[in-house]
């Protein structure tokens, strides 16, 4: 299956209208590790959670997974190239959302908090889509 970039944009789109809420949550306290790396299945583990997969082709991997009802639902995805995954963050963060990234990696969560747990074990860097908070209308 070829990706297209609106493919891209949309399957990220409908993932974070899911989730459009904003959380709590500061890491800026929290010690961060050096940025993990491997496939989709090696970091759901890291993290430990078991993946739904969501999309399966060669430019993009994606899943949907849930380490703990408290610790919030979030989407998992891995990037053949870093230029594709660069495309797919800045078309996905016009829908808001919260960001680790990593090298060839990225985890979307619902809540700053979602975001900054995983961060405790895969590190990466912390992205924020557009604020949707101030905007009048439906997510």
């Amino acid at each position: 299956m070829r990706l297209t970039r609106p493919m891209l944009a949309a399957a990220a789109a409908a993932l974070l209208l899911a989730g459009c809420g904003s959380g709590g949550g500061d890491d800026k306290a929290a010690a961060v590790p050096e940025t993990a790396s491997g496939s989709l299945e090696h970091l759901a583990a890291e993290v430990g959670c078991t993946p739904t997969i969501q999309i399966d082709a060669d430019e993009l991997r994606q899943a949907s997974c849930r380490k703990s009802k408290a610790d919030g639902k979030f989407i998992l995805a891995t990037f053949a190239t870093d230029r594709g995954q660069r495309e797919w963050i800045n078309g996905a963060k016009d829908y808001g959302g919260h960001y680790l990234v990593g090298r060839k990696w990225v985890a979307v969560g619902e809540t700053t908090k979602t975001v900054s747990a995983l961060r405790a074990t895969l590190g990466g860097d912390v992205e924020e889509g557009q604020d949707h908070s101030a905007h009048s209308g439906s997510h």
